[in-house]
């Protein structure tokens, strides 16, 4: 039997688990060097180690939710705005992590890494199956070794909820692309209640329901199928805007969460007046980005706007991404549009972006070996050098994880 037969018979799990392995021995590689060359600049200081890149930036916000909670009260500044709060995290995370720290020894640190790298195994394992659905195995365990080896790798030993919510969207989207819905009905909470995001899979939802009436002739629809492709768009909407709900209830202002979200934008626009209006951060980061860089704010709406097409072009003509199937696609179109909705561009919009990861797939069906080792080798190079800039140096409003 050959090297690449045996490799075949291998149990999937077994496959996705080495090359998972492999992705994190040198993941720490490079985090080790990070904590080497941190100086007294960055926020993690001359004496930073492993554990404290681990939990740094967003992770302290989980860990504040983990020990004390949601405030009652919202902290306000001088001028009397809502200031950045524990509102904007949601709860799974860092109370699964708390649970298991009481199994560790009462260490939080440790338990919100490994949760995030297991975590970060079962999204590769889901990914993998899903990517199967429409390509085949070998391409399929290329993609998850794009995914876990790139840009981003050092979120899968960073105490974020990155990776638990992006096993859970993988397996909602492998339900969806096996019409298995009652699996969905447990899924989207747990979704909605882990990270922001569950209000895309709701337009996906809708757009997947035009999708399949369209197709109805050659593809059926049974009307069982129609009940719970709208009762689940229904729950996905009211999952998605329940928190602000309940932050509000709990706080006492009915604008609790949307203000504390945009106390972090707010810190960039210098608007404290107005509120939230959909697609208008990245409308005001492209002028303020291009002003940053010195050059003309209409060269950074020309740029958005080319961006925008050309992600659309993508979906919709790339050979490779047609793929991937319509689920996929009609995903990937939902979360870039919610994004455009709802987010103001910083540099951790390269974070924001990992829920695409199922593009992956494209990426990894050429099968040209050449191709393949060029863009894991490509996807290295950036996490190292994402590594560096957020972690190693980490000291200005551009390193933010």
């Amino acid at each position: 039997m050959t090297a690449r037969a045996a490799r075949g018979r291998a149990p999937v799990a077994l496959r996705v688990a080495i090359v998972y392995v492999i992705a994190r021995l040198v993941t720490t590689g490079f985090l080790l060097i990070a904590a080497a060359i941190s100086g007294p600049d960055s926020r993690f200081g001359a004496d930073a180690t492993l554990g404290s890149l681990s939990m740094g930036w967003d992770s302290q916000w989980y860990w504040l939710v983990a020990t004390t909670g949601y405030p009652s009260t919202l902290p306000l500044d001088d001028a009397g705005n809502v200031t950045q709060n524990t509102w904007a995290f949601m709860p799974i995370y860092p109370a699964l992590s708390r649970a298991l720290s009481v199994v560790l020894g009462g260490s939080y640190p440790l338990a919100a890494v490994l949760l995030a790298l297991i975590a970060g195994y079962a999204a590769c394992l889901a990914l993998f199956h899903l990517l199967r659905e429409r390509i085949d195995a070998t391409s399929a365990l290329w993609a998850v070794a794009l995914f876990t080896a790139g840009p981003l790798g050092a979120l899968f030993q960073m105490g974020y909820a990155e990776t638990l919510f992006l096993a859970l969207l993988f397996l909602a989207l492998w339900a969806l692309v096996r019409r298995r819905f009652f699996w969905l009905y447990a899924l989207i909470p747990l979704m909605g209640y882990t990270r922001p995001g569950v209000l895309a899979f709701a337009l996906l939802l809708g757009l997947y329901g035009i999708f399949r009436w369209w197709r109805r002739r050659v593809d059926p629809l049974p009307v069982r199928e129609i009940i719970h492709i709208v009762a689940l768009g229904l729950v996905a909407t009211a999952v998605g805007f329940s928190w602000q709900l309940i932050a509000g209830a709990v706080a006492g202002d009915p604008s609790a969460y949307m203000d504390t979200e945009l106390s972090w934008r707010q810190g960039w626009t210098g608007d404290r007046e107005s509120g939230f209006v959909p697609f208008s951060g990245f409308i005001q980061a492209a002028a303020i980005w291009f002003r940053l860089w010195g050059l003309p704010e209409a060269l950074g709406y020309l740029a958005l706007a080319l961006v925008v097409l050309a992600a659309g072009a993508t979906l919709l003509f790339s050979r490779h991404v047609r793929r991937l199937g319509p689920e996929i696609r009609l995903w990937s179109a939902s979360y870039m549009l919610y994004l455009l909705a709802v987010f103001f561009p910083q540099s951790s919009i390269f974070r924001l972006l990992m829920p695409l990861a199922p593009l992956y797939g494209a990426l990894a069906l050429p099968r040209s070996t050449t191709w393949r080792v060029s863009m894991l080798i490509l996807g290295l190079v950036g996490q190292g050098w994402w590594i560096h800039q957020m972690l190693a140096l980490g000291n200005t409003y551009a390193q933010i994880p």
